[in-house]
């Protein structure tokens, strides 16, 4: 074969001129506009979806294969919380548990804790209106507290919540089995009394349990979305606080009639609040127990036929 002959060319040749372009052929990775996008050479969309995707708006992080969804860390963030909301009984009954440890190791050893209690209890003794201050420390006796416990437990059974009643009868029973072995061991004599068993308060202790088990009745813990759980644990908001505005105030009470050293309402306060605590984290296994097994009820009844629909043939 001949070869063809080519033209030779030298710098210095005024004849000769840069090479141009080919049209028909794919220069690099960019094109015309040079945006770093790949472009077919027939000017055609290219066929991959990663040709034709867009970066985000400014100041967002684009999306990343394979599918667009929130960025990683953030997911790792928000699945975070979970734990850290769980954690918070824990620490609630451990903080509980080292003060009420405390007060009591200074009640029973005579420490400066219950020198400066006994100091504040003869200060306050007397205080307000007689007829105030007995009504607020008879809020904590049995003719009170647990007949205002009993109604609600009784209201719950009727609405069917039955564990739920179970668990804050039990609660309260619990009561008189803490309270009364410390009163005993602690052997604390009362403010205008020779008499001894005062620490911990019983009436404190009653009427915090039967106060705050009630209003956990009236108000369910796991209501979400937009469901009647939820609307009906907006209407009862007010129990709760109603029933912690009642606790206070009974040992507000016994201690401006001098029925109690200060250092004997906190220590039932603090024992009680343990107590509470083990309340609620067990009304909350039963709330979703009894949501889980709602689910599984509704997803039998309706997959057998979701099934059939599904293996029919399309019409």
């Amino acid at each position: 074969m001949k070869e063809t002959p080519r033209s030779q060319e030298t710098a210095g040749d005024p004849t000769a001129a840069r090479p141009q372009h080919r049209p028909g052929r794919v220069f690099g990775r960019t094109g015309a506009s040079s945006s770093g996008i790949p472009h077919r050479s027939d000017g055609r969309p290219p066929q991959t979806p990663r040709g034709a995707r867009r970066p985000g708006p400014g100041g967002r992080l684009g999306t990343t294969p394979p599918v667009p969804r929130r960025p990683t860390f953030l997911s790792g963030r928000l699945r975070s919380a979970g734990p850290r909301r769980s954690l918070f009984p824990l620490g609630a009954f451990a903080l509980c548990a080292v003060l009420f440890a405390l007060v009591t190791w200074q009640v029973v050893a005579g420490g400066p804790l219950r020198d400066a209690d006994e100091r504040l209890g003869r200060a306050a003794f007397g205080h307000g209106p007689t007829w105030l201050t007995e009504f607020l420390a008879d809020l904590g006796g049995l003719p009170v507290a647990v007949p205002v416990l009993a109604v609600v437990v009784g209201y719950a059974l009727w609405r069917g919540h039955r564990a739920r009643a179970v668990a804050v009868a039990l609660a309260m029973v619990a009561v008189p089995v803490l309270v009364i072995p410390l009163k005993l061991w602690t052997d604390r004599p009362g403010p205008l009394t020779v008499e001894s068993g005062y620490y911990p308060s019983g009436h404190t202790a009653t009427a915090m349990v039967a106060y705050c088990g009630a209003a956990l009745l009236l108000s369910p813990l796991t209501g979400r979305g937009t469901g009647r759980g939820t609307r009906l644990g907006t209407r009862r908001a007010w129990a709760m606080p109603v029933a912690v505005v009642l606790s206070a105030a009974t040992g507000i009470g016994l201690v401006l009639r001098g029925y109690h050293w200060p250092l004997d309402v906190l220590g039932s306060w603090l024992l009680c609040g343990m107590l509470l605590v083990l309340l609620v984290t067990a009304l909350r296994w039963i709330d979703n127990r009894g949501a889980a097994d709602t689910g599984r009820t509704t997803g039998r009844a309706w997959g057998p036929i979701g099934s059939a629909r599904s293996a029919q043939p399309p019409k």
